[in-house]
């Protein structure tokens, strides 16, 4: 608030507190000056601000003369209403800005995210898959040999499971029935060629 408003706005307190009653006859602008240590023009600013409101009437020669308690009031109301609105705007702009900021902090993150799960599937490509023998599959009762799966589906067994006995690194010669759980690893195409494999031998 500028200093001339500030001077205003303590006269037109005093005023509306009855410090000051309609009729007085307040400082001189020399005198109001040198109260609120302030340039001639300044206190003459913030008299004619209160004259334009009808809260005074500077008198030349005579002083300030109270005009009127209600506009002084009236005055003060509309300055908080005006005050309030600047608060809240500056309070809106305030939560706008903390929420682009979280927004874009969120987007980084997440981009962070999304680099690192991609590093992670490049530096760590023995993320198991597993899929069941059916019957009628083209692997029931062969080898992993018989059928050359790494040749076919270009996935590794790591492990097989029959009949609650898991067997870890199985070799070329064991047997896969129906109903055994094959693990292997491979690449993210490895599950959908591994499937479409032993589906085809139906």
């Amino acid at each position: 608030m500028p200093r001339y408003q500030q001077i205003a706005l303590d006269i037109a307190t005093q005023i509306v507190k009855q410090q000051y009653k309609v009729g007085d006859r307040i400082y001189a602008r020399s005198s109001l000056a040198s109260k609120y240590h302030v340039s001639p023009e300044t206190a003459r600013r913030a008299i004619c601000l209160l004259a334009d409101m009808d809260i005074v009437e500077a008198e030349k020669g005579s002083g300030v003369v109270i005009l009127s308690v209600d506009n002084a009031a009236r005055y003060l109301q509309q300055l908080t209403g005006v005050e309030t609105m600047t608060s809240l705007r500056q309070s809106i702009r305030q939560d706008l800005d903390n929420q682009l900021l979280l927004a874009q902090q969120l987007r980084e993150k997440m981009s962070d995210l999304m680099d690192r799960a991609e590093r992670f599937q490049h530096l760590n490509p023995f993320n198991p898959f597993e899929i069941t023998v059916e019957v009628g599959s083209i692997c029931e009762g062969k080898t992993l040999a018989d059928v050359n799966f790494w040749q076919n589906t270009m996935a590794t067994v790591i492990a097989i499971s029959h009949n609650g006995e898991l067997l870890i690194s199985p070799g070329p010669h064991n047997r896969m029935q129906a109903g055994d759980i094959v693990y292997f690893v491979g690449d993210e195409n490895a599950p959908s060629r591994v499937d479409r494999f032993l589906r085809g031998g139906r």
